[in-house]
Formats: C-alpha cells, structure tokens, sequence
C-alpha cells in the first residue's frame, strides 16, 4: 500500500496515530484474528494496529526514496499509461533497472510499475538541504491528525517529514521533538531572535519559521498547512490558554 494508517485499537474507524509510508519497515508483535496486526515503525519507533493486507513480509529492500511531494507509479515506463498508485514524499522502493524514453526516464518498480527518475534518490541520501523549502511545498495541504502525506498532515508530520528530506531523523510526536530536535533556544527572560528554520513549540503544537516573522505549521484552525505572521498564531493561541514552552534549531535549519 502507498501509505497505512497506525491506529490506537483494531478497527477502520479507529483513530489515527501516524501512517506507515511504501517501504517503511514495521516491526510486527502480535496478529488479531480480523485481520490487524500490533507493530512498531523501525524509524521512529511508533507503535499502533495496522491492517495486515497492507504490510508485504516478502517485499523486496527498496533502493531509492520519493523525493517529490507526490508522484505516480504508472503501469510501465510511459508517461501516457495508467497510473497504479499515488507515492508521497518520503516513501522507499525497489529499482530492478532503468528505462527511457522521449519524454522521460523511469525507474522500473520491483515488482511491478514505473517511476520518473526525476522524483526519486537514492536511498540514503539527504536531497535537500533546507527543510523548510520542504514544508512550503506542503502550503494549502488539508490538516489529517496523525497523516504525513500531501493528502493531509498534522503540525509534527511535516516537521518530521521536511526534516528527513534534508537527512535529519525527528521523532513524531511534539513532545518528543521539543525534546530532542536540534539545539534548544533560549526562551526566557529575552527570547532568542527567530530565523528560518527554527521551531516554536506550544504544548501539543510545532510551527515552522520561515524567517524572524512568519510561521509556517499544519493547524486546526485553517484546517491545512499555512503562513502566518507568528504574533497572529501566537496571539490565538494565548487567547485559548497556550503559550510557547520551547524553541529548538535543527541541524538542517537553513540560514
């Protein structure tokens, strides 16, 4: 499947917790007699249920990871046929060889499909060096709580997926990654001036700046991922009781 949902309880309707992307290795304890399996996700080592018809034991070691937000798996290596799947960023597969034609050069998908060259790199390799250009490419993209894809993402979803385009592992959860994510930013009694990259947390919520001013982040009061002066979101935060705990500087963040 090109993404699988994580859920708290066995069960379609269950919450969402995260997603399981193409080529993600899931580490499976336990299995239910309906179909459900307990795993934990190898990368960051989220656990939850997931549906068993999605998880393939036989599926061969990918070798190259989506780079693009999203692109098509098509039937073969021709641009005119049918579309087999959507992958999103960050989603790994298996080359078994090249292809190329007038329009364009494809990876041939074990076992079966074809993917432009152009949207995948070698897995491994970090393709990006300013994960906020990441994240942008996501504006408009609708809030989901616990997606990570362009179909529709949560505020630490596109952290830890920008973040892993430019090679730099992040925890799932806000928490975590107010934790553990970069290097701490003085808060108080002066705050650190604020550059691109760097993150604001709230308690259960991350933000993205883009420079010292505006604020990129997946929220549920636009319902989508977008940009906004900080002291607007700051300030509507405040006024529901949440204020910022903590600011961190990633590695990949851009200057």
């Amino acid at each position: 499947a090109p993404v699988t949902a994580l859920r708290d309880a066995p069960r379609p309707d269950a919450a969402r917790l995260t997603e399981a992307l193409r080529g993600e290795t899931v580490r499976v304890f336990d299995r239910d007699a309906e179909g459900w399996a307990w795993g934990q996700l190898a990368a960051d080592g989220y656990v939850g249920w997931l549906a068993l018809d999605d998880l393939d034991a036989q599926a061969p070691a990918p070798t190259h990871r989506v780079a693009a937000v999203r692109t098509l798996l098509f039937a073969g290596p021709d641009i005119k046929s049918a579309p087999l799947a959507g992958l999103p960023l960050g989603a790994a597969v298996a080359l078994r060889g090249e292809s190329e034609d007038r329009n364009a050069r494809y990876g041939l998908v074990a076992p079966a499909g074809a993917i432009v060259m152009q949207h995948l790199r070698p897995l491994g390799a970090a393709w990006e060096t300013d994960f906020v250009a990441v994240a942008e490419r996501f504006l408009g993209v609708p809030y989901l709580w616990g997606g990570k894809t362009s179909l529709g993402l949560d505020c630490s979803g596109l952290v830890q997926v920008a973040l892993a385009a430019a090679g730099v592992a992040a925890p799932r959860d806000t928490d975590m990654q107010a934790a553990e994510t970069g290097l701490p930013l003085p808060l108080a009694p002066d705050p650190t001036p604020l550059r691109r990259g760097d993150l604001v947390f709230w308690r259960g919520h991350v933000g993205i700046m883009q420079d010292g001013e505006r604020l990129l982040h997946a929220n549920a009061h636009h319902m989508a991922v977008a940009s906004e002066p900080l002291r607007e979101a700051a300030a509507r935060l405040a006024a529901k009781g949440s204020a910022v705990i903590a600011l961190r500087r990633p590695a990949a963040g851009a200057q």
